[in-house]
């Protein structure tokens, strides 16, 4: 855990947030500024802070993201219509909290291309 991430303090339960999934991995969250009625960001337990700190032993973190971001879809009513998932990777991509996280938009028509 580094103690200036707030995310990390948030899986710490340090800091609220409301909670949409928590297990040994993983912790979802809704995001506090949402860009669409579902705007969910799931993030790993352990800090990384962007993803070219990850390393091949991290691909099955990563795919449990993923399947997460496709469940909580699903369970939203939102899979079918369409969801868009997405990795911010430093400033210049919109990443403002270094530590990985996963953005789920859907339950509006989204347009391409973002930003």
């Amino acid at each position: 855990m580094s103690t200036d991430c707030l995310f990390c303090r948030i899986v710490a339960g340090e800091l609220p947030a409301t909670l949409v999934h928590e297990d040994e991995q993983l912790v979802a969250f809704e995001d506090i500024s949402p860009q669409a009625p579902t705007h969910v960001l799931i993030v790993p337990r352990r800090h990384v802070a962007t993803l070219n700190d990850l390393g091949p032993e991290d691909d099955g973190l990563v795919g449990e993201m993923v399947r997460r971001a496709a469940a909580i879809a699903k369970a939203r009513g939102i899979a079918e219509g369409g969801y868009r998932t997405v990795f911010n990777c430093n400033r210049e991509a919109g990443q403002t909290v270094f530590h990985i996280h996963l953005h789920l938009l859907g339950g509006r028509p989204l347009t391409w291309p973002p930003g």
